[in-house]
């Protein structure tokens, strides 16, 4: 076993919400050190890259929790159906948030957040060739999303724009295309 290799010990649960729940986790390192970690526990989520030949399809919605009225995003949301995988989520997403489906759809990578404290896990993808998602989706009862529809010609404007994490890798990676 090398220095950086460990085992969970177990933890104590401090809180559990309906999207994260933390704890207090031990793990034995190899050389014998015990050490404690504050973890808050993350079901994952999507994010979801959405054009066509001309457009981007992003949204605006508020983030409370930053105080940001509306932060510019791709379609995304939490793994919080019990077995879906992450594509199936993805592809719900875009249909709940914006009211498209695509015909084409590629994993362009994942990622953890932040993993000094979370285990939460995003996949981004690349939806194309889209078209109307059609009725029966909806966005949750307490989401408030604009949906924009942002010129592919200017990337680097929604770049300068975003702030969010995921969305600010989707966003480099097309650019990076």
């Amino acid at each position: 076993m090398s220095a950086t290799e460990f085992e969970p010990l177990g933890g104590e649960r401090k809180y559990e919400g309906k999207i994260a729940t933390v704890s207090v986790e031990r793990y034995r390192f190899a050389d014998g050190a015990v050490v404690t970690r504050e973890k808050i526990s993350h079901p994952g989520a999507v994010g979801v890259l959405a054009l066509d030949d001309q457009f981007l399809w992003l949204t605006r919605q508020p983030r409370e929790v930053v105080g940001a009225t509306a932060s510019l995003e791709v379609p995304a949301g939490k793994l919080d159906v019990p077995g879906e995988e992450p594509l199936q989520a993805g592809k719900r997403e875009l249909a709940e948030e914006i009211g498209k489906q695509a015909s084409q759809w590629e994993e362009i990578t994942s990622f953890w957040t932040s993993p000094g404290f979370t285990n939460e896990r995003v996949w981004l993808y690349l939806a194309t060739d889209l078209s109307d998602a059609g009725e029966g989706f909806e966005p949750d009862a307490d989401e408030r999303i604009e949906v924009v529809r942002w010129p592919l010609a200017e990337l680097d404007r929604a770049i300068e724009q975003c702030e969010d994490s995921k969305s600010l890798i989707a966003l480099l990676w097309l650019r990076s295309r």
